[in-house]
């Protein structure tokens, strides 16, 4: 029986290899060219120490020089001597560069354009390949004509027949531009996954916050859990300039539906918007959300939300047990941790 494997290295760059159960994760990754560090196959050095973000494996042998009992304990093992035992999340110490590895190219064809209001385009691509990301990732396409990218987190669910993204209208902007003008069966590409800004093991309470677009990689996370399920509770807040921003609320509606631990709101931070929630996330964050501080957030939007979002965890003393932000700007993705 053959399991996947998600290979994330530290510069964000995400490949997939397939591991049989009798097979390590190092044999593996090598049959495909992706040259994890090692030095010795023999769980001796050290060198291919890898840290396992999700999944369950059989650790091997190995001495205590080369991965302590500690560092087992907290997710720690050895390429080398691993062998999957259910489908990996896999966090690399080393850059793809190093690993002799790059991002994937794909070819697609739009499948679809939604405008969804005045400020927001939903487009669908149908992918030629073997399209593979963690709920979370983005790609960087490329705007036929321009020779330049921009990138998008994926609003679709990875198990999804099509790849959908989310794009605001900036004037002038390339994006807005192409899309404006592109119909369907238009061929574009894109290269990826990349991103460390993806779902996790869930342990433990989730507080999701988005602002504006940033609620795209919430909605593939979501989509995710919908469909495998999750015993933990998980909480969005979804905040937006104005009302026009407010866009794809049926689709968290069908989420709660269909995951009875989710729950979300809303907010517009224009004080003339007659929405029921008016200001920004953080005025809707109250200290039932962090559990005590057991709590893993996951925030994707604006820096400014992000820096407020860290000043109010300040200001409440409360310490999340994990803490994940991407920042973009609206030519694309910026910061990832």
């Amino acid at each position: 029986m053959g399991y996947s494997v998600a290979l994330n290295f530290e510069d964000g760059i995400t490949r997939f290899v397939d591991c049989p159960a009798d097979v390590t994760v190092a044999d593996a990754a090598y049959r495909l060219g992706l040259n994890i560090p090692l030095d010795c196959r023999d769980g001796a050095c050290g060198t291919c120490k890898l840290h396992c973000e999700s999944g369950s494996y059989d650790g091997g042998s190995y001495i205590d020089d080369a991965l302590t009992d500690e560092e087992a304990a907290q997710g720690y093992a050895l390429a080398c001597q691993m062998k999957p035992r259910s489908n990996l999340v896999l966090s690399i110490a080393a850059s793809s560069a190093v690993c002799k590895t790059k991002p994937a190219p794909f070819d697609a064809e739009i499948a679809g354009l939604n405008r969804l209001s005045e400020t927001t385009t939903e487009f669908s691509l149908t992918v030629k390949g073997n399209l593979a990301f963690l709920p979370g990732q983005y790609v960087n396409i490329e705007v036929p004509g321009s020779g330049q990218h921009r990138s998008y987190s994926f609003s679709s669910a990875p198990a999804a027949e099509t790849a959908r993204f989310l794009v605001r209208h900036i004037p002038g902007g390339l994006m807005t531009g192409f899309l404006a003008r592109a119909a369907t069966g238009t061929t574009v590409r894109f290269t990826g996954p990349v991103g460390g800004f993806y779902l996790r093991d869930i342990k433990r309470p989730v507080l999701m916050l988005a602002g504006g677009t940033g609620l795209a990689p919430f909605l593939s996370m979501l989509d995710h859990l919908a469909a495998n399920g999750c015993a933990q509770p998980v909480h969005l807040i979804y905040g937006v300039t104005n009302d026009a921003d407010l866009v794809v609320i049926e689709r968290l509606d069908a989420v709660a539906a269909r995951l009875a631990n989710f729950s979300y709101i809303t907010c517009v931070a224009n004080p003339a918007s007659s929405h029921t929630r008016l200001g920004y996330v953080t005025q809707h964050l109250d200290l039932a959300h962090l559990h005590g501080g057991d709590v893993d957030v996951y925030l994707c939007g604006p820096p400014a939300m992000v820096e407020a979002v860290r000043g109010h965890f300040a200001t409440t003393g409360v310490t999340p047990a994990s803490f994940r932000f991407e920042k973009f700007n609206p030519s694309g993705v910026a910061v990832a941790a």
